[in-house]
């Protein structure tokens, strides 16, 4: 199967005809002209200093909060790191990011996942593990358009959170990429911004937003935490790329960056719409959740189907997908996800229709 005949599902990354280049190509040139020395130079660990006061004052902190790192999983990086230690309980949601679930195994975290729903992670289900004696160093939550499942955390249980990471001294992670490419509904408030007791530490990317290849995620937490994370940055790597940060700095200080997310979440929310509407039309008894931003759209196969072999059943119909399991500790045998982000217009509904003669397959 050529890469021309390949449809993937599988990969959330946004597909070239999205990505602003002629932009990115301008705001290089800005970047070079504005500040040759500064971006030619190591650096240093805290990222470039325009786009880390750029960052700040996007989410209402001072620059001493923010630290720019190479993409948002190095953020997590950083972050799990610096947290949680071998043995350490840690709360993520179910089903939850892929790489999440490594990074924390590595780290010989006891990871338990909390129920994700239709409005977010299961808040009660939190709480019984709470009042069970489990002590988190942190909660893991992706709160928009959630990777894996799509869903969006509702603002009740995003105070509910808060409230349970107070009184029983946990940090929230608020992993958060998504946020910005909302293609319906109401945006709702970080929970970053909805802190005042100093729990959350907030990481995002300009991955989504302007383009993967660029490597420029951060994190955002009390300045004492994001001091320490810099040394051992330092240490590292001595400074992340800044020509990459400062050519996003450029990107964003033009309002490039606006019309940026504008063009993505206007084509990624009629791939959701015609993704879902094919889904219905093509497999019967197929269940999802349909996103109201992001990338992905999670689905339950019909009863019975196995996910393992349509993912076979799938591959050999020249369709990529991702398995459920890869998301979840245990279960999802009969669950996908599929990444819209990266399939033009003319192309979901052939790749739903190839999908739809896996699961037919299998079924046989």
């Amino acid at each position: 199967m050529t890469t021309e005949q390949l449809i993937s599902f599988a990969r959330g990354a946004p597909s070239l005809d999205i990505v602003d280049v002629e932009g990115l190509k301008a705001a290089a040139v800005r970047a070079f002209d504005a500040d040759p020395a500064g971006i030619t130079a190591y650096g240093t660990s805290v990222g470039y200093p325009p786009l880390r006061k750029w960052i700040a004052d996007k989410h209402g902190v001072s620059a001493d909060q923010v630290l720019v790192t190479n993409g948002s999983l190095q953020a997590d990086a950083f972050l799990f790191d610096y947290l949680v230690q071998s043995g350490d309980a840690v709360v993520v949601e179910r089903p939850t990011y892929d790489r999440t679930l490594l990074n924390l195994r590595n780290k010989g975290g006891q990871i338990h996942q909390v129920t994700i729903q239709p409005d977010g992670v299961d808040t009660d289900e939190l709480r019984k593990l709470l009042e069970s004696g489990v002590r988190p160093k942190l909660a893991h939550i992706i709160p928009n358009y959630q990777n894996p499942a799509g869903v969006t955390l509702s603002l009740a249980k995003r105070r509910a959170l808060l409230d349970l990471a107070a009184e029983y001294g946990f940090t929230i992670f608020e992993d958060d990429p998504y946020a910005d490419i909302r293609f319906r509904g109401e945006a709702l408030p970080s929970m970053l911004s909805m802190d005042d007791k100093g729990v959350v530490v907030h990481a995002s990317s300009f991955t989504k937003t302007v383009c993967p290849g660029v490597r420029v995620g951060y994190l955002v937490g009390p300045a004492p935490l994001i001091a320490d994370i810099a040394k051992r940055a330092t240490n590292l790597y001595i400074s992340p790329g800044m020509v990459a940060q400062a050519i996003v700095h450029q990107f964003c200080v033009s309002g490039d960056i606006d019309r940026s997310i504008q063009t993505v979440s206007t084509a990624l929310g009629e791939r959701a719409s015609l993704l879902a509407t094919a889904l219905r039309e093509h497999i019967p008894g197929v269940r999802f959740t349909e996103p109201d931003g992001g990338y992905f759209l999670w689905i339950e196969l019909p009863e019975g189907i196995s996910a393992d072999k349509v993912f076979v059943a799938a591959a050999e119909r020249g369709v990529a997908v991702v398995k459920g399991s890869d998301f979840l500790l245990e279960g999802g045998e009969g669950a996908l996800r599929l990444a819209f982000s990266a399939v033009t217009v003319d192309q979901i509904e052939e790749g739903v229709r190839r999908l739809a003669a896996a699961v037919e397959a299998v079924r046989g």
